[in-house]
């Protein structure tokens, strides 16, 4: 029996919807990742970009477990000497709430040209409007969370 591997010409892109609200931010964006690479997908293929479109909404109301708001820290580098700058996830979800989710799903997709490729597709919306309703995307249930 011969693997099947994917090729570009093979592959359909969809437009999937996750709502975010009252979820995990991990949970969230570990299931989006999925998503993006293709890994839901029957065809999935490591080598090749089988992902779909991701659009994200209400991820002001995305939780974070235990003491993640205060303890949790976003460091990153200005550039310039001395410019290392840190900012707590509490007030990150409190401005920029669709950085938050965005960078616990880079985090989660490979660090290559191939997951640069896949982030492009991710969109995200800090209350439930968008502005993909031409796409008609599907909405996705957030697995493993009790409602």
């Amino acid at each position: 029996m011969k693997t099947y591997m994917a090729k570009p010409t093979d592959i359909e892109r969809k437009w999937y919807v996750v709502d975010a609200a009252n979820v995990p931010l991990g949970r969230v964006a570990s299931q989006v990742a999925d998503i993006l690479t293709g890994k839901n997908k029957t065809i999935f293929t490591p080598h090749v970009d089988c992902g779909d479109f991701v659009i994200v909404i209400n991820s002001d109301k995305a939780v974070l477990t235990g003491k993640k708001l205060t303890d949790k820290i976003y460091r990153y580098h200005t550039g310039y000497v001395g410019g290392l700058k840190e900012v707590d996830y509490g007030s990150l979800m409190e401005k920029n709430s669709p950085k938050a989710v965005e960078l616990a799903v880079k985090g989660m997709l490979p660090k290559t040209s191939l997951g640069r490729k896949q982030f492009t597709r991710l969109h995200v919306y800090k209350n439930e409007e968008h502005n993909h309703q031409a796409q008609k995307p599907e909405k996705v249930e957030i697995k493993g969370v009790r409602n």
